[in-house]
């Protein structure tokens, strides 16, 4: 597997400026890399969803990544950037989860809980799958807004619902208090081993080099894994409130880990599609009923869109920003992990939901990666008219739209 992995990292770093042009999506690549190298099609990596190591993986991806996102949302900048945003997260997110649980209940004919399982799981975007719209100056900057933030808390915000439908399907041993406990427990040592750490790197008499300030959100991520294991908080909300804990009261820690952080997390990011790749076998993909295959659809093409197209009206933003923003919801990593803590949930039909999600997944990760370069260009041929008709004598000036405070 480490060595499949070299190589098609090799071939993503050739192809990458290709990708960049292109619909051509390095994420596609690692996905269908992994589903040709796996069980089921070449036989070169023989993982099943619920080895050990796929477990582990999981763990320590999703622990990487929310600590990692969780640093790029400092309340300052909330407070600043947050009325598009919040319309989305607020008002467009339990939306598209109620939208989602009544196409499983009718299409699928899910129980409830199901239902709203894997609504949950499917609520969060990332735009990791859909780089071109977050990352081009073509895109307004409003919707780059938008999107970046949105994508950013709503894995954390998904998660306790994931917990606790998880612990819900799971069989009849959940204890709430427990569960409960276990949350709370997350997010407080989130906050407090940040908040000690960077009190001590504030004495006076002790002296820091850059190299090791910037290792210090390493040791404080080491450390909460360490106290999150044993004392069973909860380690994903651990986590990414610590990731938020360390952008609002260390943002000169968050500065100097940035780019190391970035670093690892896209790694992590690449290894979990790979092996997520390796999981999609035929028989997987067979199990899926036709219904299901409707369903995955059906998610992209309407509970998004009409969930935020209602949560952006009166935002005055253009149609086409609007469509934008609607049809970006890539089902992205935090949806593949989400999708593995199903697998091991102990409900009888969890193998079933996991299939069901990785269908959608897959779906998502094709179609808004295929999508993202064609509507960046587009944006970018807009950008360019408006600069030509301005500069053309006796035209009036028009500029692209700027953000206006009330957005």
């Amino acid at each position: 597997m480490i060595l499949s992995f070299g190589l098609v990292l090799v071939a993503a770093i050739l192809i990458s400026g290709l990708a960049h042009r292109t619909v051509l999506s390095t994420a596609v690549v690692f996905l269908f890399a992994g589903f040709l190298l796996g069980d089921g099609m070449a036989n070169v990596i023989t993982l099943k969803a619920g080895d050990p190591q796929v477990t582990q993986i999981a763990q320590i991806a999703l622990f990487v990544v929310l600590f990692t996102d969780g640093q790029h949302l400092a309340v300052r900048d909330l407070a600043r950037a947050w009325r598009l945003p919040g319309r989305a997260l607020l008002l467009g997110m339990p939306l598209t989860f109620l939208i989602t649980t009544v196409l499983g209940v009718t299409l699928l004919g899910l129980p409830l809980l199901e239902a709203l399982l894997i609504s949950a799981v499917l609520a969060p975007t990332d735009p990791v799958f859909a780089s071109a719209i977050v990352g081009r100056t073509e895109i307004p900057a409003r919707i780059r807004g938008l999107l970046n933030v949105e994508s950013g808390l709503n894995d954390g915000l998904a998660l306790p619902v994931v917990l606790v439908l998880v612990a819900a399907v799971g069989g009849p041993t959940v204890e709430p208090l427990v569960l409960a406990l276990e949350l709370v427990g997350g997010i407080a040592l989130g906050v407090v081993v940040p908040l000690l750490v960077s009190l001590l790197l504030r004495i006076r008499f002790l002296t820091t080099t850059p190299l090791y300030a910037s290792l210090a959100p390493v040791a404080i991520a080491i450390i909460i894994y360490g106290v999150a294991d044993a004392t069973g908080a909860n380690l994903y909300l651990a986590a990414f409130s610590a990731g938020i804990t360390i952008a609002s009261a260390a943002p000169a820690l968050r500065d100097a880990f940035r780019e190391y952080g970035e670093f690892i997390a896209e790694n992590v990011k690449l290894v979990a599609i790979f092996v997520f790749g390796a999981l999609i076998t035929p028989s997987v993909l067979g199990d899926v009923s036709l219904a299901g295959y409707l369903f995955a659809l059906l998610t992209l093409v309407v509970a998004r869109p009409i969930a935020v197209e209602l949560a952006l009206i009166g935002s005055k933003l253009p149609w086409q920003e609007r469509a934008t923003a609607a049809w970006f919801g890539p089902k992205g990593f935090a949806s593949v992990l989400y999708g593995l803590l199903v697998l091991d949930s102990g409900n009888p039909d969890s193998e079933h939901l996991f299939h069901l999600i990785v269908v959608a997944i897959s779906l998502s990760i094709v179609a808004h990666s295929s999508t993202d370069v064609p509507i960046a260009s587009y944006f970018g041929r807009v950008t360019t008219a408006q600069h030509k008709t301005s500069t053309e004598p006796g035209s009036p000036s028009i500029a692209p739209s700027e953000p206006r405070q009330s957005d």
